[in-house]
């Protein structure tokens, strides 16, 4: 259970993409600490079970305010905004996790291109412009938790849209935590959620049972509370097939491309393969 001061009974999180998977499991996690909990979802019933949940399992003490938003539009966060401020007095904890997914290729599909940057990018981008300077000039210990993924690190093929959105959240978060340190006396951090294999709403679209190598949503929202104590921003979680190790020696051959003047995506080039089982055997 994490000690940090922004996870204290009374305490406010707001967790966008609420209503299911690794936000709902956030959720309920905050309030089971009694935080009060601000659900936010784009499916207004999924939200309304969400809220149910939480309230039917939680303490009477706190409050489970839900909000069916677009994180697309941006007035609609903005206003969110305004409303949680004066309601609470203050936001403890932002998680900019809702995120969505869809077959993409270089060219073609380009409206799905549109409508997973409007919400992968542009819904973190929109929260993060939406609350961080509230919460900084609040002047309490806070988190803002972006939720990214490992395809926007090693880039595989299959899904370039999606890739290309998380790879934007990395570096928008790496310079959103690096503003925050560079300002006296802010009480606030930013962190990147890199879940690993996951059993939630997307996996659920293709398998109605999770896979053996998935991990639950509770065990992501367990490594992240662990590693949000242990102070660290990139918060890779591994899952039953890929152990953190793998993870790094990932990470670097895929940075090894850049620094060796490799073929881009050289991990899955038949021409490389010899060399990527050896450094990864």
């Amino acid at each position: 259970m994490s000690d940090h001061k922004a996870l204290a009974p009374n305490n406010v999180a707001v967790i966008t993409g609420g209503a299911d998977g690794i936000g709902l499991a956030a959720a309920e996690r905050f309030a089971n600490r009694g935080m009060h909990v601000v659900l936010v979802d784009i499916n207004s019933d999924k939200l309304a079970d969400a809220k149910a949940q939480i309230e039917d399992t939680a303490s009477n003490e706190i409050t489970v305010v839900s909000k069916t938003i677009d994180v697309a539009d941006f007035s609609a966060l903005s206003q969110l905004s305004s409303e949680i401020f004066a309601q609470f007095g203050h936001v403890d904890v932002l998680m900019n996790n809702a995120g969505r997914s869809g077959k993409t290729s270089s060219w073609g599909e380009i409206d799905v291109w549109r409508e997973i940057f409007d919400v992968n990018l542009w819904g973190i981008v929109h929260g993060m412009h939406a609350f961080t300077e509230k919460m900084v000039n609040q002047s309490r210990p806070a988190l803002i938790i972006n939720t990214g993924s490992k395809q926007g690190i090693t880039n595989p093929p299959g899904n370039p849209a999606y890739n290309a959105s998380k790879a934007a959240v990395k570096a928008a978060t790496e310079s959103l935590q690096h503003a925050l340190r560079s300002i006296d006396g802010c009480l606030v951090s930013a962190h990147l959620l890199v879940p690993g294999y996951t059993f939630t709403g997307l996996t659920r679209q293709r398998q109605s049972d999770k896979p053996a190598g998935a991990w639950h949503p509770e065990q992501v929202i367990d490594y992240l509370l662990d590693a949000i104590d242990k102070g660290k921003f990139y918060i890779i979680c591994p899952d039953n097939e890929v152990t953190e190790e793998d993870d790094v020696k990932r990470v670097l051959w895929g940075a090894g491309d850049l620094a060796y003047g490799r073929t881009p995506l050289s991990r899955w080039d038949e021409n490389y393969a010899d060399e990527f089982a050896k450094f990864i055997p």
